[in-house]
């Protein structure tokens, strides 16, 4: 009975490793499965339609069930990731068809990008969860080769 104890405890560690290998790649998951909210923009996509963002090598693409958005990396003009819309958004002449409504407070949740499209301004504000941002930071400033400007809150 004593020598069979280590093959016991071997095997129950296995398991307990497997299922923390299996919450993991769940959770891995539910981060790029993140639900992207229209919250404005110059395409006449109802306001709060979720959907999902997909970053390819050629651009971004916002899709929802009542239309797709995308916008290449070579026309996109400026991308921040704040609690509200910047002033500098706020001046330029955006021909808003969905106006965004923006809260503001202290936390980032307005995923906003500026792009032209064959001559065009053009703009898309998606809401979104700061932890379900994060992964996508740094794929898009790789892939887009430029800086998503985010708001910074941290006082020195």
């Amino acid at each position: 009975m004593i020598l069979g104890a280590p093959k016991c405890a071997r095997l129950l560690l296995g398991c307990a490793i497997i299922l923390l290998l299996a919450q993991s790649a769940q959770a891995d998951t539910k981060l790029k499965e993140a639900v992207f909210k229209y919250a404005g923009g110059t395409d006449l996509i109802g306001a709060g339609c979720a959907g999902k963002l997909e970053v390819s090598d050629e651009g971004l693409t916002f899709r929802c069930p009542q239309g797709t958005i995308s916008a290449i990396y070579s026309g996109i003009t400026l991308m921040q990731f704040r609690p509200d819309l910047s002033r500098k958004v706020r001046r330029m002449k955006i021909k808003w068809k969905v106006r965004p409504y923006t809260r503001g407070g202290k936390t980032n949740r307005y995923f906003t990008v500026v792009y032209n499209d064959t001559g065009k301004l053009c703009a898309m504000v998606l809401e979104v969860e700061p932890l379900s941002m994060r992964p996508y930071l740094a794929e898009i400033d790789l892939r887009a080769g430029r800086r998503i400007e985010v708001k910074g809150f941290e006082k020195y």
